[in-house]
């Protein structure tokens, strides 16, 4: 056979493998959820969920046990403010923990006795703050609103006493610095912003590993030996399975990577400041990453319903490991170390600095370069571990080749003793 037909031969293999897992995945409910319809409605709803980076008017409960000049003017000020309402009054802590159990209020301001004689004493003034942590942007409100009010009537009360006769000297008195505070690369200063971005980034691939897992314990389990690899003639070489199944993966998340990276932040409005061919760039070792580190991870697989436990245990902590909602410069170094295995890592940190923080494909350069190298290790791993399982394949089609062999030679003895008997 000539090298052209044996390179077509390769082509016509690597294709039944591509087709014969996009049927899988079409086939496969499971399969279907986690690489389709998941993509596609889990963005929606968690992004609608935090789609209001901001709250106001949160219900407040007051315990006033001063019941002083001072502590009804810091009651007012959180009332006047917008994000913060004082919807009722409680006698003590525990009538007020029942409103916040009942749901009645969100958090609560408790006033103590002393409030308003410390100040006058010069000393300091304490107001608790209790809120609710259902929700961050509820929690956000009530604290944010106290602070703000007690920074301001602590300058004020710091303008009394300071014995100046000029505005221009009241104002240094209660802010020396003049701090204008801008939020950088939030301008909402809201949970949506600052972390769907990177959850959109994980999901690619979590569902991936979801997928590439699911039908692998499908394969493993439709099989007589619990082989991943099924006995045919176009499975027969290594570069043409792992081919084959990662073009069928990388087809249908070529789709939903432009869906998630491109669609889904303008249709909620989050920062979108990349070209879309800065992220393809990006996509390109990211896609090849996750399928890879899919289809290695997937050899793991014997049931289908272990891949969901292990990929879904690890997501929150990716997630961390990312650095968005825990900072980098604070993870332990063999946590940093940990992270550094996953293509979501650098799958993240460079999606953000591109889209969200206006970088360009030269600032994030070591975050390509790490894809890139996962893209090889995953390779080389993918296969590794399907080579492994072509030679478990081939050694248990052998084993029942020469069962078979015996079988019918034991039949043939059998016959041709009873023809002989019978003669």
């Amino acid at each position: 056979m000539s090298i052209f037909h044996k390179i077509l031969q390769w082509l016509d293999d690597a294709a039944y493998v591509w087709r014969y897992e996009f049927r899988q995945v079409l086939r496969d409910e499971g399969v279907l959820l986690f690489c389709i319809v998941v993509p596609l409605v889990y963005p929606l709803l968690y992004s609608w969920v935090y789609n209001n980076e901001t709250i106001h008017e949160v219900p407040v409960v007051v315990v006033d046990q001063s019941r002083s000049q001072l502590s009804r003017q810091f009651i007012r000020m959180c009332d006047a403010s917008a994000d913060v309402r004082v919807a009722c009054y409680a006698a003590d802590l525990d009538d007020a923990q029942s409103l916040v159990s009942r749901q009645v209020v969100k958090g609560i301001y408790l006033i103590p006795e002393d409030f308003a004689t410390n100040i006058n004493r010069m000393q300091q003034g304490t107001v608790s703050v209790y809120c609710d942590m259902a929700l961050m942007l509820t929690y956000k409100a009530i604290y944010q609103t106290a602070m703000a009010v007690s920074q301001k009537m602590g300058a004020a009360i710091q303008i009394s006493l300071s014995g100046k006769y000029t505005s221009r000297e009241e104002l240094v008195t209660a802010s020396p610095l003049a701090v204008d505070e801008v939020a950088m690369f939030n301008p909402q200063g809201g949970y949506g912003t600052a972390i769907l971005p990177a959850v959109l980034m994980l999901i690619i691939q979590q569902t991936l590993a979801l997928g590439i897992g699911l039908a692998a314990g499908t394969a493993r389990e439709s099989n007589r030996y619990g082989d991943l690899i099924p006995v045919h003639p176009c499975y027969r070489g290594l570069g043409r399975i792992v081919t084959g199944k990662a073009l069928c993966y990388l087809m249908v998340y070529a789709v939903m990577a432009a869906y998630l990276s491109l669609v889904v932040p303008k249709m909620f409005h989050f920062i979108h400041i990349a070209a879309w061919q800065d992220i393809l760039q990006l996509m390109i070792p990211y896609l090849l990453a996750c399928v890879f580190f899919g289809l290695t991870v997937s050899c793991l697989v014997r049931y289908r319903e272990n891949v969901i436990l292990l990929v879904v245990f690890v997501s929150l902590p990716l997630l961390f490991l990312t650095g968005v909602s825990w900072p980098q410069s604070s993870i332990p170094g063999y946590l940093q170390g940990v992270s550094w295995l996953f293509p979501s890592t650098f799958g993240v940190r460079a999606y953000l600095r591109l889209n969200s923080m206006g970088g360009t494909i030269a600032d994030v350069s070591l975050e390509m370069r790490c894809l890139w190298i996962q893209v090889a290790a995953y390779f080389g791993t993918a296969c590794l571990v399907y080579g492994h399982q072509l030679r478990t394949t081939r050694q248990h089609a052998s084993e029942r080749l020469v069962y078979l062999r015996k079988k019918r030679e034991v039949r043939e003895a059998i016959k041709s003793k009873k023809l002989s008997t019978g003669q």
